[in-house]
């Protein structure tokens, strides 16, 4: 089975939290299915759409997530990166976890190893640089305690935010999907 092959069974796989993110999903299994060029191959932008592996370090005893604070969107977000030529999403995830925060990946058993959440989404930025991202959303398990290693290059700062502050922040200053997706953690 090719990475291409897997990556729409993993977009196939997703159920849904609402119409935005069925549309989504429709849209990435119409992309993948007309195309083999969805690896980021040339910064930022090229191809337009590629796809993005995003992972959400969650801390089950209260449900906090750790964001960034990421220097290039200039918005909190969580932690994540292109996935490379022929890398499966789950390596991504793997490789991006210890290169941005020092540890490794821990996959708690719901979802498991598998994306649980997926956007399309026109990045923010100079027009030059602007591009649209899937993002396949994975969940790692983590701390608030546990000792990490940000990378300064790409954040000015890293917090773990509880779904009230996500709830209540300026929706401006985050992922615009991050809500949603913390509905369907929730959910």
């Amino acid at each position: 089975m090719t990475v291409l092959h897997e990556i729409r069974a993993l977009v196939g796989a997703i159920s849904p939290l609402d119409e935005l993110e069925a549309a989504h999903r429709a849209e990435c299994l119409d992309w993948l299915g007309r195309t083999e060029d969805v690896f980021r191959r040339a910064k930022p932008r090229t191809p337009s759409p590629h796809l993005v592996a995003y992972f959400l370090l969650r801390d089950p005893a209260d449900g906090s997530v750790l964001l960034v604070d990421h220097r290039a969107a200039n918005r909190w977000l969580p932690t994540g990166g292109h996935v490379e030529p022929d890398e499966h999403p789950l390596e991504t995830v793997r490789r991006e976890v210890v290169e941005e925060l020092g540890v490794p990946a821990v996959f708690p058993p719901t979802p498991g190893e598998r994306p649980l959440f997926l956007t399309v989404t026109p990045t923010v930025g100079p027009p030059e640089d602007r591009h649209v991202d899937v993002s396949l959303w994975y969940v790692l398990a983590g701390r608030r305690d546990q000792a990490l290693t940000p990378d300064p290059g790409e954040f000015r700062g890293v917090r773990w935010w509880t779904p009230a502050e996500v709830a209540a922040a300026d929706p401006r200053a985050l992922d615009p999907h991050l809500p949603r997706m913390m509905a369907k953690l929730a959910g």
